[in-house]
């Protein structure tokens, strides 16, 4: 039977090293198989965080080989034969033992965005095609790969100023609702911080629900704020007519 090595981190925020371990490998395994070996077999103390190993929960998200991934959808036959595998917890958010990290500010942040705001006397009345607009967004299972990744986050810790795209494609489902009636490009600019974005689509290409984070959500809200704060017609025509919110 072949085996692989992997290089497990273990420790906390203070400290840690990798750890090797070798595991025998069978058709179908994920890594998430594999760090379930070291745990029944070698290491029964490794933490690892997941729930329903379908790559449906977000729950086992971490860096293989450099690279934010969830671990029950990354198969063992990807890696070539006597390939060294690198496992280690999200660098984005500090770890709290092994392969479990703190998110907890994901959270905190999502609090902060305005909730969907229907008119009073709405009909409930709307095309087909607008809610398929939206309905892309809600595909996320929050498993954070996109805020790893994300340069502004990981490599600037500017988590006092940027909500990161997982929070940017939440306020675009809002935005773009046709029921929504809310304006939120003043808490896109000033509160989300979506100015830092400089549009790599690193966040795109690591999206496991294979959303278009950053053309159909990002990009978007950028051209909303640039209109209403930067565009000079716009400003004039909305100082005339009145700020109201884009379709």
């Amino acid at each position: 039977m072949r085996e692989a090595t992997l290089s497990v981190f273990r420790g906390d925020k203070d400290k840690g090293e990798f750890k090797t371990y070798k595991v025998p490998i069978e058709e179908g395994m994920v890594v998430l198989d594999a760090i379930h070996y070291i745990q029944a077999h070698e290491d029964p103390e490794l933490a690892v965080r997941w729930n329903c190993k379908a790559a449906k929960c977000g729950s086992c998200s971490a860096e293989v080989n450099g690279r934010p991934s969830l671990m029950c959808k990354t198969r063992m036959d990807h890696f070539a034969e006597g390939e060294d595998i690198r496992v280690e917890p999200l660098h984005t958010f500090p770890v709290i033992k092994d392969l479990v990290t703190d998110v907890s500010w994901n959270y905190e942040v999502n609090k902060k965005i305005p909730g969907f705001t229907p008119a009073p006397d709405a009909d409930w009345t709307f095309y087909q095609e607008d809610i398929e607009r939206v309905q892309e967004f809600r595909k996320c299972i929050e498993c954070f790969l996109c805020q790893d990744v994300c340069h502004v986050l990981r490599d600037h810790d500017r988590k006092d100023a940027f909500f990161g795209p997982r929070y940017l494609v939440r306020t675009a489902g809002l935005e773009m609702h046709p029921m929504d009636t809310l304006n939120r490009s003043e808490f896109v600019k000033d509160q989300e911080g979506i100015g830092f974005c400089n549009i790599t689509k690193c966040c795109t290409e690591v999206c496991p629900e294979s959303i278009h984070i950053t053309d159909n959500a990002i990009i978007p809200l950028k051209e909303r704020v640039v209109d209403e704060f930067y565009d000079p017609v716009m400003m004039l025509w909305n100082k005339i007519f009145g700020n109201k919110k884009k379709k």
